[in-house]
């Protein structure tokens, strides 16, 4: 996804959050089925909790997003790491399903909407707190997401496809931006 200069906070973390997605998706879609589902050891997620977990607190942070608390008396967030879903295309409908909470609730947003109050677990926080915190959020799952995918793709392969800068190659990455080959992002 090309940089785009924008003023607008909420178009910008529209685009970080859609960076953070394909991110994870470039990810996951190097791995192999059985590597969605492994955990590297007794106390780590694999990438479909880690999917799981992230679905849920998308519905529950950005469903009705301005008008109920994030925290929805629906949600079980201890559920979230028990029985992943049994498929890449299962774990993908519920990864796409979550977007889609997120995405619905952001985009009808304008940067007037920032100051706005909304709660999470009774905490009054602005539109733009709310954001924030959902970004770092994700953000700290979509790094955990490509480091399993990276670590138990690698070790099954020996492959990997860079999703940033690959080793070696960054005098030749800053030519190719300079000159509109690449994104920065």
């Amino acid at each position: 996804m090309p940089h785009q200069f924008t003023a607008s906070y909420a178009k910008d973390s529209i685009d970080l959050f859609r960076y953070y997605k394909k991110l994870a998706e470039r990810a996951m879609a190097q791995c192999s089925e059985e590597s969605l589902f492994t955990t590297i050891d007794a106390e780590s997620n694999s990438i479909a909790i880690i999917v799981k977990h992230m679905a849920g607190n998308m519905r529950s942070r950005w469903r009705d997003f301005l008008t109920t608390d994030g925290e929805k008396p629906d949600r079980n967030r201890d559920t979230e790491f028990e029985d992943p879903p049994k498929t890449r295309a299962t774990l993908m409908e519920m990864w796409e399903r979550g977007w889609k909470y997120v995405f619905d609730a952001l985009e009808p947003l304008t940067d007037a909407d920032l100051g706005r109050t909304v709660t999470i677990r009774t905490e009054p926080h602005s539109v733009m707190q709310a954001i924030n915190r959902q970004i770092a959020h994700y953000a700290h799952h979509v790094g955990q997401i490509v480091f399993l995918a990276k670590h138990l793709t690698a070790k099954a392969t020996g492959k990997w496809e860079s999703l940033s800068v690959p080793r070696g190659q960054s005098k030749q990455f800053a030519a190719d931006v300079a000159a509109g080959r690449k994104s920065q992002r």
